[in-house]
This record gives C-alpha cells, sequence and structure tokens, in this order.
C-alpha cells in the first residue's frame, strides 16, 4: 500500500540503513531528571535519571489525536530523544510529531506493526541509545512510567520491561479492556509463561524496555512485520538470555486507541502459539528456525 507524502527535503536526516524513510531529527533532549520520594517531613530521597541515552520510540498510525497526551505523560528529562515513525498514516500525525518536536521518520509505504517496530530499533541503535523505550502513540499506556523501567534495567535487574496492563481483573475491565480480550490474554499468558519458563503478567504489552544489547543481539530484523512480531521478539529474548521483568502499568481503552479486530485478534493467537511450537524445536534441536538462528553463541538451553 503505497502512501500519500511527498519527499519532504528540508531537514532530512540521511543514513545508510534507513535508506527509503523520510526523517526529520529533532533536537536531543538533554534535561537532568530529579525525582524526590518523600517518605517522611524529614526524609526525602533522591532518584536521578538512568546513566547512559535513551531513546523513547513510537511506532505510529493514525495517532494524531492522541500523540500529544502521550508525549505530556512521559516525565520532563526521563528520555533523550523520542522518535515517532509513522506507517503511512491517512490523518496528521506527522504534522503534530514535529509541532512537538519529535524525531519523526515517515515511512513511504505501509510496512505493518512489526516492520513499524524494525525501523525504530534500527534508528535507536544508530542514534547511541543505550536504553530504548517503546511506547504506542494512541494514549493506552501510562506513559509516566517510563523512568522506572528504565532503572529497573539500568540497575541490572532486567534485560526487558514489559508493562502489565492486568493487575486484577476487575482493573482491566473497569479500564475498558472487551471481556474475550481479557480472556485471550489469560489464556495465551499463562501458556507463554509455561513453555518459556517465565512468570509475567502480560506477554502482550505494548510498553516495552530493552537494554541496547538485547536489540544488539536479537534478530529482529528477521521477524514478521506483523504484530505476532512482539511475541517472537519475547520468545527471542528469552532463547537468548536476558532477563525478562514487568511492571503494573494502568491502561486506557477508548474510541481512539488501536485496536485489532476479533479475527486478527484470533489470527494473532494462533500464530503466537506458533511461535512456541517454533522456540521449542529450536532448543531441542529438531527445528531450525531463522529467527532463532542470528547468533548461536548467544543462545541458552
Amino acid at each position: 500500500m503505497l502512501c500519500g507524502y511527498s519527499y519532504i527535503a528540508n531537514g532530512y536526516y540521511n543514513t545508510s540503513n534507513l535508506n527509503s524513510k523520510n526523517i526529520f531529527p529533532a533536537a536531543a533532549l538533554h534535561l537532568d531528571l530529579n525525582y524526590f520520594m518523600s517518605t517522611n517531613s524529614s526524609h526525602q530521597s533522591e532518584l536521578t535519571s538512568p546513566k547512559g541515552r535513551v531513546v523513547a520510540v513510537m511506532p505510529a498510525y493514525n495517532a494524531a489525536s492522541t500523540l500529544e497526551r502521550t508525549v505530556a505523560d512521559i516525565p520532563t528529562g526521563s528520555v533523550d530523544e523520542i522518535v515517532l515513525v509513522d506507517d503511512c498514516s491517512s490523518d496528521n500525525t506527522v504534522e503534530v510529531a514535529k509541532r512537538l518536536g519529535l524525531t519523526v521518520i515517515q515511512h513511504e509505504q505501509n510496512t505493518g506493526y512489526g516492520g513499524n517496530q524494525k525501523t525504530c530499533y534500527r534508528y535507536a541503535l544508530e542514534a547511541g541509545a543505550d536504553y530504548v523505550v517503546m511506547i504506542h502513540p494512541d494514549y493506552q499506556y501510562d506513559s509516566r512510567v517510563v523512568t522506572i523501567a528504565v532503572e529497573l534495567i539500568r540497575l541490572g535487574i532486567s534485560d526487558v520491561i514489559l508493562g502489565s496492563r492486568i493487575r486484577t481483573r476487575a482493573e482491566a475491565l473497569e479500564g475498558g479492556m472487551p471481556l474475550y480480550k481479557y480472556i485471550a490474554n489469560r489464556i495465551l499468558t499463562i501458556v507463554e509463561n509455561m513453555a518459556l519458563g517465565q512468570n509475567l503478567g502480560d506477554f502482550h504489552s505494548g510498553f516495552r524496555a530493552y537494554r541496547r544489547e538485547v536489540l544488539e543481539k536479537i534478530p529482529f530484523e528477521k521477524n514478521s512485520d506483523d504484530f505476532v512480531f512482539d511475541s517472537q521478539f519475547l520468545a527471542q529474548t528469552v532463547r537468548f538470555g536476558f532477563k525478562l521483568g514487568d511492571i503494573p502499568v494502568p491502561v486506557r481503552y477508548f474510541e481512539e486507541a488501536s485496536s485489532i479486530n476479533f479475527k486478527r485478534s484470533a489470527r494473532y493467537g494462533l500464530l503466537t502459539l506458533g511461535v512456541l511450537v517454533q522456540y521449542w524445536g529450536n532448543r531441542l534441536g529438531i527445528l531450525k528456525s531463522e529467527i532463532f538462528s542470528g547468533n548461536n553463541q548467544y543462545l541458552v538451553d
């Protein structure tokens, strides 16, 4: 599907690995972060900004109505750069992002959700990110927890942090999560935890933070360009020996929030189960899979 956007010469950022994209780099944000958490009137502890460069990436498609609210919730100084990759939106997502001062990468054709993430991570690595946070720009996830996610990685507690939408059943449903999605999420997450030896609350979150080494070692370019990219990526992180963790993230479901329909959700679920079969087939040495064969020296049995 070709996009209607034309090339814009001013501000074009040229990199060898980001051909066929229109990129509008914004000045990086270099604000010092100081969070003060009071325990009583006489004592105050300081949480400083994570050492290292933090890049927030936003895979976007028709996010004009929610982008500004999403960006506004990111704690001041918690990230050094915010990059939005527009996947051929039909609204004015690009214009809003540029007005907000974000770095904008504009796809010439629609690449899909997974394809969009590939561009996000490719750019973040080239931009020198030490930590990468993916935030959906549809204002569904509470981006105020960015600093907490990155700090857990910086401390070496985890290499990957996921935002869990499901702290309790009541909270998830009251937040607007459709019942069929809640049930499917619970079933898939239980199966994935058992198959991958994890104990995560939500395997299908759109809020994720990574250490740079995760993106360097995992062959994510071989993954699907569709939604199952996320399931493949998490299976890869386990196969390559990285530590996964999660934190609760308040979530909002409303009309403008992106969501896939029942048919695509069912297909996604079946493909996710297929990823688990690939994972175990590769681990047992009976099935070769490109997504697990990028850097064999890092594989963990």
